[in-house]
């Protein structure tokens, strides 16, 4: 069975250098670990906002370690040090705007700021890399989505798209706990998974 491997990496200088404890990480974990009835496995990268080590963190975790999914956390900003995206960009094969669309469009429910984001999703080789923003708040919305009181979702977060994308890869299939989040797929694309 091909068991979904995801990177997950914080980019933070400060962070890496030990000044102060990642957040990043654990939010992603925690949720990931909430949200999958998959099995999974993680591979977890500290970067400092360097763009070279970014890129060639980036290329270990799909081209050596075989990572279906890679999450980076933290660097997508305006700030000069704030090279998450362009060096994502850097070493992809293909670029998939809509993430980063609709990354920008949760954040926007919450702060005006969300519009100085430069996230990016792309696809390197088999695999889709993408950037979400630095505060654990703001990585489980982008990730879940926004939903009312009653748990009806207003705004789609972007991993119902996973699934199906990592799917299209040839990745493995992918579940998810519905209560989190609920992945969305053509009919045609639904298998039935025995127990």
């Amino acid at each position: 069975m091909n068991v979904l491997r995801i990177g997950l990496v914080s980019v933070s200088d400060r962070a890496s250098s030990g000044i102060y404890q990642d957040k990043g990480i654990p939010e992603l974990k925690a949720w990931l670990s909430a949200a999958l009835k998959s099995p999974f496995e993680v591979e977890t990268r500290l970067v400092p906002d360097e763009q070279p080590m970014i890129e060639q963190t980036l290329c270990e975790l799909v081209d050596e370690r075989g990572c279906h999914l890679v999450l980076t956390t933290g660097g997508t900003g305006p700030a000069r040090r704030d090279v998450t995206p362009d060096a994502t960009l850097a070493v992809a094969d293909r670029e998939m705007p809509g993430f980063g669309e609709q990354m920008r469009q949760i954040g926007l429910r919450f702060v005006p700021t969300a519009i100085l984001s430069r996230q990016v999703g792309v696809l390197r080789k088999q695999a889709l890399i993408l950037n979400l923003p630095g505060q654990p708040k703001s990585i489980k919305e982008t990730l879940e989505g926004l939903k009312d009181d009653k748990g009806t979702v207003l705004v789609a977060g972007i991993f119902a798209s996973i699934p199906y994308c990592i799917q299209l890869l040839e990745g493995p299939y992918i579940e998810t706990h519905e209560d989190i989040v609920v992945a969305f797929r053509p009919k045609n694309a639904v298998r039935e998974i025995k127990n």
